[in-house]
C-alpha cells in the first residue's frame, strides 16, 4: 500500500517518491523517509516518533519491511527521532508547510551503536540490593499486576570471551510480593508455585550470543515448579560504572515472557463470559547489577 501511495522511487532522485492518489486534508502534509543501515539495507521495526516543537508526541510507531516512515501531520515544525536495536539513535528536523506537500526527508542512515566495555573475566555476583527480578500478569482480562521476588542469588562466571561465561541464579519461590498479601498466599500455594515441595527457581545458562550494539540473547534453562524448559532472555548490557564506595558495577536489563502451562502451573479459574482469572502469559523483567565476587 506504501508503494501504491509513494509511487516508485526514480533513477534521478533516489528517495524522492510521488504521491499517488492520495487526499490531504487542509493544514495537513505527508512526512515520508526511509531508514537503512550503513550497507544501504532498509531497517525494518526501527521505532520513531514525530514531536512538534514544544516536544509533544504527534505521532510514533514503527518502519515497515522496507523500512519506509510515513506520517500524515498539520502543518509545523517537527522533530524526528528514530531508534533501533544496534543503531545509534537519529534525530533531525523536519518541516511541513501548507497546501499538502510531501515532505520528504529522503534516506536516513543509521550508524552502528558502539559496543560498551563487557565487565572483566572473572568471578562476579548479583547484588541484590540494586537488582529486581519482576513479572507482569494479566488479570481477568483487564488490568496488569506487577509482581518481584525478594529473595534471589546469583553467580556469574566471565571467560575471556562471552562464549565461555556462564551463569546461575536461584530464586526464593516463597518471596513472591505482590503487595496484596492473600494473593500472595494464594501464589505460594499448591494452585500456584508450591512453594513447600518447590521453595525455589533456578536459571542456568552458558549460551550468550551477541546481537549487535549492547544487545545479547542469554539462553538457558529454567526450572520452575519441578519443570525445567528452555527460555531466552533479551538483554540489554548497560555497561560499567563505580558505586558509592569505588566498587565496580556492570548492569544488565533483560526480559522473557513465560507460559504456566508450560510448567504445569494450570490453575485456572474462568469468569462468567469465559475469560481467565489469571493469564497464561507471565511476561519476566529484570534489572541486574553485578560486582566482582569477595
Amino acid at each position: 500500500m506504501i508503494s501504491r501511495l509513494l509511487g516508485r522511487r526514480t533513477a534521478a532522485h533516489e528517495g524522492s517518491y510521488q504521491l499517488v492518489g492520495l487526499s490531504v486534508p487542509p493544514g495537513a502534509g505527508l512526512l515520508s523517509c526511509r531508514v537503512l543501515d550503513p550497507v544501504g539495507e532498509p531497517v525494518g521495526q526501527a521505532e520513531f516518533t514525530v514531536s512538534d516543537s514544544n516536544g509533544r508526541k504527534i505521532v510514533s510507531g514503527e518502519t515497515d519491511p522496507f523500512g519506509m516512515i510515513v506520517a500524515m501531520v498539520p502543518v509545523g515544525e517537527y522533530r524526528l527521532a528514530i531508534s533501533a536495536d544496534s543503531f545509534s539513535p537519529h534525530r533531525g528536523n523536519a518541516s511541513v508547510t501548507e497546501g499538502g506537500q510531501h515532505s520528504d526527508l529522503g534516506n536516513i542512515t543509521l550508524q552502528i551503536a558502539p559496543s560498551l566495555p563487557l565487565p572483566v573475566p572473572g568471578e562476579w555476583e548479583i547484588e541484590p540490593a540494586h537488582s529486581r527480578i519482576g513479572f507482569i500478569a494479566r488479570h481477568i482480562g483487564l488490568a496488569r499486576v506487577h509482581g518481584r521476588f525478594d529473595n534471589f542469588a546469583g553467580a556469574i562466571r566471565i571467560g575471556e570471551t562471552m562464549e565461555q561465561t556462564a551463569m546461575h541464579v536461584v530464586i526464593g519461590a516463597a518471596s513472591i510480593d505482590t503487595s496484596v498479601q492473600m494473593r500472595d498466599d494464594h501464589l505460594r500455594s499448591a494452585d500456584f508455585l508450591d512453594v513447600a515441595n518447590y521453595p525455589t527457581l533456578e536459571f542456568y545458562s552458558d549460551r550468550f550470543a551477541h546481537r549487535g550494539g549492547n544487545n545479547w540473547a542469554i539462553t538457558g534453562a529454567l526450572t520452575l515448579h519441578g519443570v525445567t524448559r528452555t527460555i531466552t532472555l533479551d538483554a540489554q548490557y548497560l555497561g560499567i560504572g563505580n558505586g558509592m564506595e569505588g566498587e565496580t558495577r556492570a548492569a544488565v536489563r533483560a526480559t522473557t515472557e513465560l507460559h504456566r502451562e508450560d510448567y504445569t502451573v494450570n490453575w485456572q479459574s474462568m469468569l462468567a463470559r469465559g475469560i481467565a482469572v489469571v493469564g497464561s502469559s507471565i511476561k519476566i523483567e529484570m534489572d541486574i547489577q553485578i560486582v566482582p565476587k569477595s
